[in-house]
């Protein structure tokens, strides 16, 4: 199989077959981002010759696994659906081709990518199988993203998704919890949670900012343009980010960035992942958790 750097994968797709099509980040300007730095350059498409290759690979494989065929296809890299909807649909035909029991396919994406695509376009890749795209949206804090060079604001959130949900394709937010700074928690969460409740992910992932010296962020503090909240206050972030969800999804700060992972089904297990937080918010030590952050030598 043709991989480069670092695999990168939601937990949710441990299960799914990996296929690299791209490599890099087609942004890689988010000021808290170190995830592709291993790699010698910023972005590349992986050839359709490779990837031919490495499902032909997986296909005779089959000969060896009788059971646990893979029933999803998770595209590897940054953002693949920034690719060319021409160039997406020649990928999904190639999977069906040769993993006939792949039904789905899912893979990272920016907003920005959504707004490549017309209608007619994410009609066609819906089709094809693609579905479940997990996006990094990090927060609906408009300072926030200006400020990380996230290259969107919140409507434009709102707008491609509905526009994602209107084609049929499903999609998983990942939220960056930290994000708007120190003193400015809470209110970043508030105004995630004005946006998501608008929309229906199925999937509210929780991230916790880790800034490493590699980092833009981490030379923006040293200039002093910006300051890092404390843990307990990206613990009360996230409860008021649980608080303030209105709509029907499955919540899960997992991951190595979070010290304590929390999970549930919101609404039902609400107040259950709100005792959870509360107690962490009141008995974890601050000098614990941050010990945790800085001691977490890679995400």
């Amino acid at each position: 199989m043709h991989y480069t750097g670092t695999v990168w994968r939601p937990p949710y797709e441990a299960s799914s077959l990996l296929l690299e099509v791209t490599a890099g980040c087609t942004h890689h300007k988010c000021k808290f981002c170190t995830l592709y730095e291993d790699l010698p350059f910023k972005f590349r498409m992986s050839p359709l010759e490779d990837i031919e290759e490495d499902l032909q690979e997986v296909q005779r494989q089959f000969k060896l696994w009788k059971f646990n065929r893979p029933t999803r296809t998770f595209l590897v890299g940054a953002n693949p659906f920034v690719l060319k909807a021409e160039r997406l649909l020649e990928i999904a035909s190639l999977v069906h081709k040769y993993v006939p029991s792949s039904q789905t396919i899912g893979c990272f994406s920016r907003i920005t990518d959504i707004t490549l695509k017309s209608d007619e376009e994410l009609l066609e890749l819906r089709k094809a199988g693609y579905d479940g795209i997990t996006i990094g949206v990090e927060t609906g804090d408009d300072e926030a993203l200006k400020f990380m060079n996230k290259g969107y604001l919140s409507q434009d959130i709102l707008i491609q998704c509905q526009r994602l949900e209107q084609a049929g394709i499903s999609y998983n937010f990942f939220y960056l919890t930290g994000i708007s700074g120190i003193g400015k928690g809470v209110k970043g969460a508030k105004a995630t949670t004005d946006i998501c409740n608008q929309l229906h992910p199925q999937i509210i992932g929780a991230s916790m900012l880790t800034i490493y010296p590699n980092s833009e962020l981490y030379q923006e503090i040293q200039k002093g343009n910006w300051q890092e909240e404390t843990e307990i206050e990206k613990y009360k972030e996230l409860k008021a980010l649980v608080e303030n969800l209105d709509i029907p999804v499955w919540f899960a700060a997992g991951g190595a960035s979070n010290a304590i992972p929390i999970q549930g089904t919101l609404p039902k297990d609400k107040k259950k992942v709100l005792s959870v937080l509360d107690k962490i918010i009141k008995n974890v030590d601050e000098d614990e958790l941050t010990n945790y952050r800085k001691n977490l030598r890679h995400l």
